[in-house]
């Protein structure tokens, strides 16, 4: 199974057929997708001006999608770094109970879905790392009470997520499944008396 590393090689490789070009990108997805595979996708393509169905996209366009994947990658990357070297330090300290941002982190680890668009075609419109930076310094501080990617204060609880977890707080304004850990305990009580039912 090829790597992260290798299918971006094989998107930006001229030689390579264009189909095959797109087909490594989607593959990419499958290593790291912030919002999630199809979320992903449909930013990535309307960022980079092809649609998700083209099936000959220009070339340039598809680097240009790969490399905002890659910037946003490497930002998650350097996180998970620096969150392992605090858990060593929290556990030579004798802090061997994780708190509720580890928990969160347990479900994300590899950068999946750490800001998940349960709706395909509503996710933030700005660049994956600008997003993932806004998440990291969210996680970094007190819970506060608005979506950390959009400041955005209309949160609704959703059940039926096709993610785990299942349910939890969404921004209605950019469809970020909100972590539970940057949010006050008020900001997720006002989210569950919104709540909504997702349909299957």
């Amino acid at each position: 199974m090829a790597g992260f590393r290798s299918l971006a090689r094989q998107v930006r490789d001229p030689r390579c057929d264009l189909a095959l070009r797109r087909y490594s990108l989607r593959k990419c997805l499958e290593r790291f997708a912030p919002y999630g595979h199809r979320a992903t996708w449909d930013h990535l393509c309307s960022r980079a001006g092809f649609g998700p169905e083209d099936r000959s996209p220009d070339p340039v366009r598809l680097v240009a999608a790969l490399e905002e994947l890659e910037e946003a990658r490497s930002v998650w990357l350097d996180y998970e770094v620096e969150f392992a070297r605090r858990r060593r330090r929290e556990k030579h300290d004798g802090l061997r109970r994780p708190g509720s941002v580890d928990d969160w982190h347990r479900l994300t680890w590899g950068g999946f879905g750490v800001a998940w668009c349960d709706d395909p075609r509503v996710h933030p419109a700005e660049p994956l790392a600008e997003v993932l930076r806004r998440l990291i310094a969210a996680l970094e501080r007190e819970p506060g009470a608005a979506c950390p990617v959009c400041a955005g204060e209309r949160l609704v609880w959703k059940y039926g997520l096709d993610h785990e977890p299942s349910t939890g707080p969404v921004c209605v304004d950019c469809g970020i499944l909100v972590p539970r850990p940057v949010l006050t305990p008020g900001a997720l009580a006002s989210a569950r008396r919104g709540r909504l039912l997702v349909s299957a």
